[in-house]
């Protein structure tokens, strides 16, 4: 068992800001990989419109491919019901519903207003709680420190959201810093708030490093009990509906971090810069991030 959660979601987040699509079989490939470095959960992929993230024309192959793979939780993103649908239906184990704290980046994202994908979530809830074999929903919160649209995004109108979002049932609540204004000390005052509503069980956190604060932020929430966290292998990823929204948190650095404080992950490092080295082969030209894989680890680690 491990101290921590670590959803990787680079075959999801990392891929939807890549130029060339990914073949399938090199999906289903960085899958099985991974899964075998004993990652507990990954974000496999996102039922989103074909013409809207072309990356994602698979998705209904490689959730079945997740889907037999024993001792995993593969979660796919969905902007709407009718998304949500569609994943139920292939039993997709986790629906991570997504919307924004930021009205125009809601719009730009999902088309939507806030109160309107609020309602649409409490459909998937109800649907979902019809269904014979139900599966966890969560819900992340986009833009919840500030919006490369808008600017600064007020605490009070993310926990708004988390108070409904939290009466509505869900069983995961994610606060996403999509374009990365977030802060030690603005994330640790969100986050306690955060946790006086929801509770600790439920949170995911969910940091970019687009201004150097991603790993700053991680032990910030730490700081305050927060175990679950998504990251994206050398740090792949973006928003393509918020400008300037680069740079997941890579797993690699993640990792590095939390054992350099004694946080048992239950993955081999070494295993994983490996991994990382096969993986790169794959994005030429992308501009990959990840100061481990580059690095390596020190003498005597």
């Amino acid at each position: 068992m491990s101290d921590v959660l670590i959803r990787e979601v680079g075959l999801r987040d990392g891929l939807q800001l890549v130029k060339n699509i990914l073949p399938t079989e090199k999906k289903i490939k960085w899958l099985n990989k991974q899964s075998l470095l004993n990652f507990q959960e990954i974000e496999v992929t996102s039922f989103v419109p074909k013409k809207v993230v072309p990356q994602f024309f698979d998705a209904k192959i490689i959730l079945n491919e997740a889907n037999k793979i024993s001792n995993l939780t593969s979660s796919v993103l969905v902007p709407n019901l009718f998304g949500a649908k569609k994943a139920l239906e292939l039993n997709a184990q986790k629906i991570n519903y997504v919307l924004s704290a930021s009205e125009s980046h809601n719009k730009a994202n999902v088309n939507k207003d806030i109160n309107s994908s609020i309602n649409e979530l409490n459909e998937i809830v109800n649907y979902n709680n019809n269904l014979e074999k139900k599966s966890s929903i969560s819900v992340a919160i986009s833009t919840s420190f500030g919006c490369s649209i808008e600017g600064k995004v007020s605490p009070n109108k993310v926990l708004n959201i988390v108070e409904k979002v939290t009466h509505l049932g869900v069983d995961e609540i994610n606060i996403a810093d999509t374009v990365g204004y977030g802060n030690p000390y603005n994330v640790k005052y969100l986050f306690k708030h955060v946790i006086e509503i929801a509770g600790k069980d439920k949170i995911f956190a969910h940091f970019h490093d687009t201004r150097g604060l991603g790993l700053a932020n991680v032990i910030a929430v730490l700081e305050l009990g927060i175990f679950k966290f998504d990251s994206s292998l050398c740090g792949l990823g973006g928003c393509p509906f918020a400008p300037g929204a680069s740079g997941n948190i890579p797993t690699e650095d993640l990792i590095y971090l939390l054992k350099t404080q004694g946080i048992h992950t239950g993955i081999n490092l070494n295993s994983l810069l490996d991994f990382c080295k096969f993986i790169k082969d794959w994005f030429p030209d992308e501009k990959l991030e990840g100061k481990m894989s580059k690095a390596g680890l020190p003498v005597g680690f």
